[in-house]
């Protein structure tokens, strides 16, 4: 059904290299290879939400350029309801430069172009999808003010609201609180927190930490160790599934909107982290961001593979 999630972000076209290892500052690596594809981490989230199942609107922005007709033209393809992709005349689509090396690290720097054009003023435009969204999910590829009106909306209208803190920035406390559930990785829970988060011990303190300041849900990702899920009486840390990584982009995105779409089948807390992990774990085996995110029957077999 059209409209169970909304998705408020950013979309951008990817110039990805693949390459045997990421260059050393000053070095130059040769013999990569080049792919052009579509990413961003708000369209990222739509799509993986839309082939894990759930019907979803897009709110974002792009530039009046053929990159930004593109980007509208494969998430319609996907299903996903574009009404409220905004092109923004005389202003390029969002960029980003991305090097993956041998065992999927990689290194990403993004022009945000259109996407800094996503206002207030549009979201509002599209607060009829936001009014009938089951879930709204959103990340930090916006501009503050937007990010901020988003969740004072959501929360106006009794929506519950995922939040993704990539890349890391400061939330006001209000805003934290308002969250069903706040979506981090190693680094942002560091940023978030001023503390590191490595080890167990650091891994719960965090998660503690974070619940302290409102949202009644927090997922930790952890990359190849899993996730950490903590809230409503849980704590438990659920393993990753073992696969060869051959592109790490747009892992946490996939597991964002998997994570959203098993919330809103009503699948409990800690079996909506598992199907996310599967949808990770299947997209770290592709290269891409948007070609990488896996549709819903490879998600639930390769979960029966651990419950088998």
């Amino acid at each position: 059904m059209p409209g169970e999630i909304v998705v408020v972000g950013s979309a951008n076209v990817d110039l990805v290299m693949k390459m045997a290892r990421l260059p050393k500052a000053g070095e130059t690596v040769t013999d990569a290879s080049f792919a052009q594809v579509f990413g961003g981490k708000g369209a990222n989230q739509a799509v993986a939400a839309a082939r894990a199942g759930a019907g979803v609107v897009f709110v974002g922005c792009v530039g009046d350029d053929g990159y930004g007709e593109q980007i509208i033209e494969g998430l319609r393809r996907d299903g996903i309801d574009t009404r409220f992709v905004f092109r923004e005349t005389g202003v390029s689509t969002g960029t980003a430069l991305v090097m993956v090396g041998g065992e999927g690290q990689n290194l990403i720097a993004v022009a945000p172009g259109a996407n800094h054009c996503l206002t207030p003023a549009r979201v509002d435009l599209a607060r009829e999808a936001i009014e009938g969204a089951a879930i709204v999910l959103t990340q930090c590829e916006i501009t503050s003010p937007t990010l901020d009106h988003v969740l004072g909306l959501a929360s106006h209208l009794d929506k519950p609201v995922i939040l993704n803190l990539a890349p890391a920035r400061a939330v006001d406390g209000a805003s934290l609180a308002r969250l069903a559930c706040l979506t981090v990785n190693e680094a942002e829970a560091e940023f978030l927190t001023g503390h590191a988060v490595s080890t167990d011990a650091e891994i719960e303190a965090a998660a503690h930490s974070l619940l302290a300041r409102g949202p009644r849900t927090v997922v930790l990702t952890l990359g190849p160790r899993g996730a950490y899920l903590a809230g409503e009486g849980v704590r438990a840390l659920l393993p990753a599934f073992a696969v060869e990584a051959v592109d790490t982009t747009a892992a946490g995105d996939v597991h964002c909107g998997a994570l959203a779409v098993a919330l809103l089948e009503g699948r409990s807390p800690l079996e909506a982290v598992a199907f996310a992990n599967a949808a990770a774990a299947l997209s770290v085996m592709r290269l891409g961001a948007q070609p990488s995110a896996p549709r819903r029957d490879g998600i639930e077999a390769l979960g029966r593979s651990r419950s088998g």
